[in-house]
């Protein structure tokens, strides 16, 4: 399945640059995370602009919001396929040109079906291309050593991209119309692609390097199949473990409480109470920058301790903090919800390296694929929260109940993640022979 490079005996090792390669290729993914993550501060801040000026109802916004959602899911364990079989260069930048075209051809929409075909279908696959199934990749093929602190780093980049989007995409729709903010996303994925080009390499091997913390040179070999069917395979194989039904419950959850919720409806549901869309924007993306600190110690403790336990420590966290959200919002911040800001914002998808440890623990070489049917899970559920939170405003006239009822979920997730065992299930002689050649 794999090789170890030769080397003559008595030759002297090659020369290694001090800084290892993997570092270069772990800051370009951060970067290019950060692009792809600009539309994710579009939905909340531009809500309210688009129910101005086309009459949409929040729910039919919501829908489109939800099919992106679901689409980011469930195209995520496909591109890590498609990365094992063409390349992360490939695709990364087909990825970002998809997130540049949906976002940039909204300024010429005149009805919400093309808002669902734009936001919903276009963005959806290029972000979903783009999804944390790149960052189980990235860190399966380049580290050995700080696996879980650079999964963490990885992920906050996605934070990082909401914080630095997130305030001007909602300054640039107050000040200059939504369609100004729409293209400036464009631009931000577009920028992007040359760097993924240029400095983005697939395997240590391919500049004579081994893994960050390993000793040897490994050439990867390709996998029999196609992408489509050894993504599915993956599926086939986890579906039968228990594990994999514990992760994906939970995980679904996660989505449902962050992105569904949080990431689309905080900022409309500070609006309903007064506060100005450029101060909620604030707010999120202040829940960005926390989360960028809560991400990276989160994987520095997924190095040092049972990921089970931080699964169920964190959801328990975050449900007892949505329970109490819905007194909090205001006019303006106050002290009670700028702590829940900070408080939500160390959680936001702490979850995150812990669930791609226990996935590369359980299934093996297949771990970042099944990590993408993982993450199809947490889509899935914030689809239908994004959905049903949307209609729950609409026909209630509040977002309250589906505040409490992601609480409640939340405190669900951190009993099914204690209930995990410890140990794993079986890895098939394929992925065991795969990592031990």
């Amino acid at each position: 399945m794999t090789q170890t490079a030769a080397r003559p005996t008595g030759a002297s090792p090659p020369a290694r640059p001090r800084l290892h390669r993997a570092w270069l290729v772990a800051a370009v993914a951060f970067v290019a995370l950060i692009g792809a993550a600009g539309f994710r501060a579009t939905p909340g801040a531009l809500i309210t602009p688009l129910q101005d000026e086309y009459g949409w109802s929040r729910g039919t916004i919501s829908l489109a919001v939800s099919v992106n959602l679901l689409l980011y899911g469930l195209t995520a364990p496909f591109a890590a396929a498609l990365m094992n079989r063409f390349g992360i260069r490939r695709v990364v930048s087909c990825a970002l040109a998809l997130v540049a075209l949906g976002s940039g051809l909204t300024v010429f929409m005149t009805a919400s079906w093309q808002l669902v075909l734009l936001w919903g279908v276009l963005v959806g696959l290029g972000t979903g291309s783009m999804a944390l199934a790149f960052v189980a990749t990235i860190t399966g093929r380049w580290f050995v050593k700080h696996r879980g602190l650079v999964t963490g780093v990885l992920t906050a980049g996605g934070a990082t991209g909401q914080l630095v989007f997130l305030p001007v995409v909602a300054w640039l729709a107050a000040h200059h119309g939504w369609r100004s903010a729409a293209l400036v996303v464009a631009g931000g994925a577009l920028a992007v692609v040359p760097l993924v080009l240029i400095f983005l390499r697939e395997h240590p091997s391919d500049v004579g390097l081994p893994l960050y913390g390993a000793t040897e040179v490994v050439t990867p070999t390709m996998p029999a199949g196609g992408a489509a069917r050894n993504a599915i395979d993956s599926l086939r194989f986890a579906a039968r473990t228990r594990a994999f039904w514990l992760l994906a419950g939970g995980f679904a959850i996660c989505g449902a409480s962050t992105n569904g919720l949080i990431g689309t409806h905080f900022i409309p549901a500070a609006h309903d109470h007064g506060m100005p869309t450029t101060t909620a924007a604030g707010l999120l993306a202040l829940v960005g920058l926390f989360d960028i600190v809560g991400t990276i110690f989160s994987g520095w403790l997924t190095d040092r301790v049972d990921s089970r336990i931080l699964l169920g420590v964190y959801y328990a966290l975050r449900g007892g903090s949505l329970l109490v959200v819905s007194q909090l919002f205001a006019a303006s911040p106050h002290p009670s919800m700028l702590v829940f800001i900070i408080f939500y914002g160390l959680d936001w998808v702490a979850t995150v390296p812990p669930t791609v440890a226990l996935c590369r623990e359980y299934f093996g070489d297949r771990g970042p694929v099944v990590f993408g049917w993982v993450f199809a899970s947490h889509q899935v559920g914030a689809a239908i929260a994004a959905t049903g939170a949307g209609l729950t405003r609409d026909h209630l006239g509040t977002y309250s109940p589906a505040w409490y009822a992601a609480g409640g979920l939340c405190l669900i997730a951190s009993v099914l993640s204690l209930r995990l065992r410890k140990g794993g299930s079986p890895v098939p002689p394929r992925v065991v022979a795969a990592g031990a050649m």
